[in-house]
């Protein structure tokens, strides 16, 4: 699944680390899903999307 996350996260001025503080995972999780390795949980993709203010599907896109 792609993801828009490193680019909301660098536009908002904060680190992997910074994000991961916010939302409560690990700076590790953040790269992971921002490079594509991991497809973050439903419960986190909400609180990511809640964070940003964005819809899930604005930050989310389905890959092929």
């Amino acid at each position: 699944m792609n993801n828009r996350l490193r680019e909301l996260r660098t536009a908002s001025g904060w680190s992997q680390a910074d994000l991961g503080e916010k939302l409560d995972v690990s700076r590790q999780t953040v790269n992971a899903v921002e490079t594509g390795k991991y497809d973050p949980s439903l419960p986190l993709a909400f609180k990511i999307a809640k964070l940003f203010d964005l819809p899930i599907e604005s930050i989310f896109i389905p890959g092929e």
